[in-house]
């Protein structure tokens, strides 16, 4: 049964109360338990409904129109308080850098609105009634002081030459784009089958399990993506204790250890963990790559998965 496309018409009203609210929250220090406990209810209290409504016509959000499923899917993303957490605290940076930029520049009199949100773009700026809208890809959260200062001088005061480079450097680090991947599998993801056309992701385990460590590793739950990726081949959610390898690797053309390595890689995030410096996760600490060095097809993965990556993006429709 093919189902038509359910879209929301109040769910960018729900999102544009909730980027205000956060705004207001974080506008003059970061924020308390008790601020972060509200705005969860709210964004769980969103995302009931409009599952509840997916449920109600035998559908589930990836039937969602694609403007509604973008919204649904970073309101999904904020349910996990850890990303909430990281969101807020980007969120006041972000106010805190513009503030200084400002009055270094002699316009503190200019209004901000700044906003990180599931976008298409890196950034866009929004002018009306003396208010200056910043909204920043979901990406940046993870980003520096440095690429967030770069990000504000962009939008405030046109791009140059040394922002544009730092700003682009960053779009193309891991610690982006697995937030945009998060953000697109949570709505795609509709059945965990770990068996694909040509690849069983359980078994491939057993046998990373076993190679890597020790048959130590306990299992987490398997997943292939229901879409083909391009910005990024597998993603470890830490708070599901699932990994998700891309559709694009289940293809006959592609050699075991390319979805062996991408797989291990993912597992690596589980056995390490994430590092907090500086309210940042770091992923990719040093143990984490004197590990993922040890895996026996290393460089020739590497030169596969730069491959096909190139040739995926080549393919893209514009």
């Amino acid at each position: 049964m093919n189902l038509k496309s359910i879209g929301l018409k109040n769910i960018k009203i729900q999102q544009s109360s909730l980027s205000q609210k956060i705004f207001n929250s974080t506008s003059k220090s970061t924020i308390d338990s008790a601020q972060m406990y509200q705005i969860i209810q709210i964004l769980v209290g969103a995302v009931t409904t409009i599952e509840q409504i997916c449920f109600n016509q035998q559908a589930t959000p990836a039937n969602l129109t694609r403007s509604s499923r973008k919204i649904y899917s970073w309101m999904k993303f904020l349910t996990d308080e850890r990303n909430l957490k990281l969101h807020l605290t980007s969120t006041f940076r972000m106010q805190q850098i513009s503030k200084e930029i400002l009055s270094k520049y002699g316009q503190k009199s200019i209004q901000l609105m700044i906003e990180f949100t599931n976008l298409e773009l890196l950034y866009k700026v929004k002018k009306s009634s003396g208010v200056v809208n910043i909204i920043i890809n979901e990406g940046f959260i993870n980003a520096s002081d440095e690429v967030l200062q770069a990000l504000v001088k962009s939008t405030l005061f046109g791009k140059s030459q040394d922002n544009t480079r730092l700003i682009r450097s960053f779009a193309n680090s891991e610690e982006y784009s697995d937030v945009l991947l998060e953000l697109d599998l949570i709505a795609e993801v509709s059945a965990e089958n770990p068996q694909g056309n040509f690849y069983n992701l359980n078994e491939l385990f057993d046998k990373l399990n076993r190679e890597y460590f020790a048959a130590n590793l306990a299992k987490p739950r398997l997943a292939w993506s229901q879409i083909n990726t391009y910005r990024k081949f597998g993603h470890y959610e830490p708070a599901k204790d699932r990994v998700v390898i891309s559709l694009t690797l289940d293809d006959a053309n592609i050699p075991e250890f390319v979805i062996e390595f991408v797989l291990y890689h993912e597992l690596l995030h589980k056995y390490h963990g994430a590092k907090w410096v500086q309210d940042r996760k770091i992923f990719h600490t040093k143990d984490f790559r004197v590990s993922e060095s040890k895996f026996k097809f290393y460089q020739e993965a590497l030169r596969w998965l730069d491959k096909l990556a190139s040739v995926k993006a080549s393919k893209r429709q514009p």
